[in-house]
């Protein structure tokens, strides 16, 4: 079977998303996905000390109605471009940093929300799938 020509270029977390969607249970691609780094959108309303600051990240918090908001976080710019064109500034973090200090509540990730194959987690699954 032949890879298609963008799998290619494809970060290793993508790849990992694309064996998620194959098999949910893939303990290897989850492995990958949590030792990935991934983009973090800066919210427009950050101050500059949020965004030159290790050790806080200000969090893109999108609100959707009957749903628990969600966190958007993309494996590579094109990604990012294709759900938010605007976004002028990000921050890249390890996805299982980012995991292992998730706060507590109703607060979903999403990773690569415009992508082939996206995944969200429930603030539970960031926790127990991505703090590795």
């Amino acid at each position: 079977m032949e890879t298609p020509a963008h799998d290619a270029n494809a970060t290793p977390a993508a790849r990992a998303l694309d064996a998620l969607a194959r098999d949910t249970g893939d303990t290897a691609a989850l492995d990958t996905l949590a030792h990935s780094d991934v983009l973090v959108p800066v919210p427009d309303d950050a101050t500059d000390e949020d965004v030159t600051n290790p050790s806080t990240l200000a969090l893109p918090v999108l609100e959707q109605p009957g749903s628990a908001p969600v966190v958007p976080v993309f494996t590579s710019e094109p990604e990012m471009a294709d759900l938010l064109p605007g976004v002028a500034r990000y921050r890249v973090v390890p996805l299982g940093a980012l995991a292992q200090q998730w706060p507590e509540g109703e607060l979903s990730l999403s990773i690569d929300a415009a992508g082939d194959h996206p995944l969200t987690l429930t603030s539970e699954g960031v926790r127990t799938l991505l703090a590795r």
